[in-house]
């Protein structure tokens, strides 16, 4: 009998044995996985669409290298996979820490292209988008970020090959940026705050004047005067429409 439970006992503390060294094993195996073979995982993953996964792997991975041969490349494929994968907190906050620590990389343009872009993606809302819900009066600070990210991007680097794309992108920031200051006077309209209304409209006219909202800005300074009963001021204003606008039913 105790040649038996002795048996059982050997037998027990074996499996015991085996199952505690199991994790062992699974975590020796990840710390002998070399940076490379690592860095690959993370480039499959972002093959495969899985850009949440690719950050996590090489989040680890740069933690694990930070001073490694890939550990540029690392942080620029980890502020992708942020980016895709719609963590702009943490894309900015690898972008802001790449520019700072590698100023004179060869790729710090797309950090700076990049952190346009995140921003931009902050500003956006698909929900609206696909319901074709106009939002011009929400907050456009992160619209003026991508502005200034990409405005720095074309001053310091004029060839860089995200040129072109920048600068179209600013355009399009310039409209959303001019869009709000008309919804916002259409804001003070509304409550009559005509003074107020009418220097939204005359912003637009300084600062965005190469948008499609100048005619629309106009319009509002037109009807501003006449409510306030600064004629001449209007009729100036109706001169400049009517040279820039003749189809406005504001000119009669």
């Amino acid at each position: 009998m105790k040649t038996r439970i002795l048996a059982l006992s050997l037998v027990g503390l074996f499996v015991l044995g085996g199952c505690s060294s199991a994790p062992d094993e699974e975590l020796q195996a990840v710390e002998l996985k070399g940076p490379q073979a690592i860095y690959a995982s993370a480039k499959a993953a972002m093959k495969n669409g899985n850009f949440g996964g690719a950050a996590q792997i090489l989040s680890d991975l740069d933690s694990r290298y930070p001073f490694g041969e890939l550990s540029h490349q690392v942080q620029l494929d980890l502020i992708f996979s942020y980016y895709k994968s719609g963590d702009s907190e943490q894309a900015l906050a690898t972008i802001d820490r790449f520019l700072r620590l590698n100023p004179n990389h060869k790729d710090v343009d797309y950090a700076y292209f990049m952190r346009g872009l995140t921003n931009m993606e902050s500003d956006d809302n698909l929900f609206q988008s696909l319901l074709n819900i106009d939002r011009s009066d929400r907050d456009p600070s992160a619209s003026r970020e991508a502005f200034n990210d990409f405005r720095q991007l074309l001053n310091k680097y004029p060839e860089s090959k995200y040129a072109t794309d920048a600068q179209k992108r600013m355009v399009f920031i310039k409209t959303r940026l001019a869009k709000y200051e008309i919804a916002i006077a259409r804001f003070y309209m509304r409550r009559e705050a005509y003074v107020a209304a009418a220097n939204r409209g005359q912003y637009v006219l300084e600062y965005y004047p190469d948008t499609v909202m100048v005619q629309e800005a106009l319009e509002i300074m037109v009807a501003c005067y006449d409510q306030l009963g600064l004629e001449q001021l209007k009729q100036n204003t109706i001169k400049i429409l009517k040279l820039n606008y003749p189809e406005s039913e504001f000119i009669s």
